[in-house]
């Protein structure tokens, strides 16, 4: 059985202080004054607790501190703890700044947009921390590094005055036709100049280098520019692409179309709810037209008993909020596919987007109609 505990003789200081302690406003203060009394008049730790209505470890805790602090004891202490580690050293943050400038769906996430709670997810699979830290910590992280953190949406802004009432009614659209069972596709288009450089942009303060203006030679059989017409099927993720010589205009768009209605029709489709983007070779009266004329067919088909697809678009303003958020990335794989090295054959650009967007079968090249 263990000896009782009781506190050491006071001296006369430490009595004044514990006395002046049974007048403080403190309820701390006032509990260990009363405390270190008690046990001063010779009472055991549980008879103390017992008169207090407190722990008895509770009166060990103000014993023992008074052993080792005196009349320091007496005021309360903060609970933060004397010595803190950083979840992100400068090296881990290093390695988190290499990590956003990365898309996350390098490390298979189903989105193209980072956000604090996704990048801590991210952190403990790699290995950055050892259990998946809060939102602030990643934010304080990047404080550290001089970074500042927003969602893209809070401050991209579209120029189009009425983009709020287009996309609400996307949003409609969206709804029906998971109501009705309609398909959803995003159609978009890049080209490709042979000969233009790209953009280089560089995380440093070295000067970058200068490109030498390619040329083609006048024997050269493939077109200056290239255009790739695709379009992303919502619920599989599935893109279909096309290909043609030169720069997108209507007449290729109403091609890539028709072609996307046959391709829909062999799948059983008979509404295909399509969202681009206002692109003049997109609105422009010869689209509208073949529009309005290909729906009304498509109609008449169907109520024969035809396979026929209807196509029912959605144009939103190019700069637009929700084009961050849609695959496929058409400006990220432009900067991608080229190469400044050297002048890359029409093959070998359709090779690379092929490779880039994950496309095993892609129609031939075809020529653009003049």
């Amino acid at each position: 059985m263990k000896a009782p505990m009781y506190i050491r003789a006071f001296r006369p200081a430490e009595q004044a202080g514990v006395e002046a302690g049974l007048r403080s406003s403190n309820a701390f203060t006032l509990r260990r004054s009363q405390i270190l009394l008690a046990s001063h008049r010779g009472q055991r730790p549980a008879e103390i607790a017992r008169n207090l209505g407190c722990a008895t470890q509770t009166v060990r805790n103000a014993l023992h501190a008074f052993e080792q602090s005196s009349l320091a004891c007496l005021k309360p202490q903060p609970s933060r703890p004397k010595t803190i580690h950083a979840q992100f050293d400068q090296q881990k943050c290093e390695a988190l700044r290499a990590l956003l400038h990365q898309s996350p769906r390098t490390y298979n996430k189903g989105t193209s947009v980072w956000t604090l709670a996704l990048a801590a997810q991210v952190c403990q699979e790699l290995g950055l921390t050892a259990h998946q830290v809060s939102i602030e910590t990643i934010r304080q992280a990047l404080k550290r590094l001089g970074i500042g953190w927003r969602r893209a949406k809070h401050w991209i802004t579209s120029p189009d005055p009425d983009y709020a009432r287009k996309k609400k009614r996307r949003d409609a659209l969206i709804a029906l036709a998971q109501r009705m069972g309609w398909a959803v596709g995003y159609l978009d288009e890049v080209w490709w100049s042979r000969v233009a450089q790209p953009n280089l942009h560089a995380w440093s303060e070295v000067k970058r280098p200068c490109l030498v203006e390619l040329q083609v030679s006048k024997d050269d059989p493939d077109p200056k520019a290239l255009c790739c017409y695709g379009i992303l099927d919502a619920p599989s993720g599935q893109i279909q692409l096309r290909f043609v010589d030169g720069r997108p205009v209507s007449q290729v768009t109403t091609d890539f179309l028709e072609w996307i209605c046959q391709q829909s029709a062999a799948q059983g489709q008979r509404t295909l709810v399509l969202i681009w983007d206002n692109a003049s070779w997109h609105v422009s009266k010869h689209v509208k037209t073949w529009l309005r004329q290909h729906n009304q067919a498509a109609l008449q088909a169907q109520h024969e008993g035809k396979q026929a697809v209807q196509l029912i678009p959605c144009w939103l303003p190019s700069k637009s909020p929700w084009l961050n958020r849609i695959e496929p990335r058409w400006v990220h794989g432009k900067r991608a596919i080229v190469e400044p090295a050297r002048l890359l054959t029409a093959q070998e650009v359709i090779q690379r987007v092929c490779a880039y967007f994950g496309c095993e079968q892609v129609a031939s090249l075809t020529q653009q109609a003049a």
